[in-house]
């Protein structure tokens, strides 16, 4: 099926370019979408023996003629805590008008509400 040919064509990448980062995470990705934890486990354990780390994700938001940049789970960020802060107020807001986070996306083999703390730290988020 889908994992065969999709495991084939990462073999093929990394056979060509063995720290090539995305072909390793879309793997672990497609392993951890199909439920196969422990063979996404062992994709990352891979890449972590070969010293390939994936870049993290950017966002820029321009205010008042000032670029800030965030990433995932940024804690470098001058102003990081009122960003958190914010994002936990909007949250608490969300949930109480029945907002309810759609967590599939999240390929980590982690609780629900662990999953939607992931969610809420993307660069995306922080930088809004």
């Amino acid at each position: 099926g889908d994992v065969e040919r999709g495991t084939h064509i990462a073999e093929c990448i990394l056979e060509s370019d063995p720290k090539n980062a995305a072909a390793f995470v879309l793997l672990s990705n497609m392993f951890a979408a199909a439920g196969k934890w422990d063979e996404a486990v062992k994709v990352r354990k891979v890449m972590k023996d070969r010293g390939v780390k994936k870049k993290p994700g950017r966002s820029f938001i321009e205010v008042e003629e000032q670029v800030h940049e965030f990433v995932a789970r940024d804690a470098l960020h001058p102003q990081i805590q009122k960003v958190y802060t914010e994002l936990q107020r909007l949250s608490w807001q969300m949930q109480q008008a029945g907002y309810v986070p759609d967590t599939r996306a999240v390929l980590h083999d982690l609780k629900e509400g662990n999953k939607e703390q992931v969610l809420c730290h993307h660069s995306e988020k922080l930088a809004i």
